[in-house]
């Protein structure tokens, strides 16, 4: 059983920039692919950004491409999503999640979910 906890969310102005972070613990985090999704007030689950098993392949939704960056670091079992130019749009709970079998942006794929941190993004 592969545990997730998301940190790093808060209140940022328009314009700033954070980073955050998904811990992994409890399973081998490199044979997973790692995806972070959002969920903001109101609306359906997003896809942000997904990382393969070794990090060489990345992929962004097209709300964040340009912007946002994720990055992984397997011997600290951790992922990252650097999130730059923030706009108020970007406000929502941000998940990590992770896949045994999937590279992939979709949420029914995944198999691991952590609880979420708040980005709160103010214009």
């Amino acid at each position: 059983q592969v545990q997730l906890v998301e940190s790093g969310g808060g209140l940022v102005q328009a314009g700033g920039s954070l980073r955050l972070s998904c811990a992994a613990s409890g399973g081998t985090f490199n044979t997973y692919a790692m995806t972070w999704f959002r969920q903001a007030p109101g609306k359906e689950l997003e896809f942000v950004a997904l990382i393969s098993r070794g990090g060489g392949s990345t992929a962004y939704g097209d709300s964040v491409k340009g912007r946002f960056t994720i990055s992984r670091d397997n011997a600290k079992n951790t992922m990252y999503l650097q999130m730059n130019s923030l706009k108020s749009e970007d406000t929502a709970v941000y998940y990590c999640a992770a896949s045994r079998r999937y590279y992939s942006g979709n949420s029914r794929d995944m198999d691991y979910w952590g609880k979420g941190t708040l980005v709160t993004v103010s214009s």
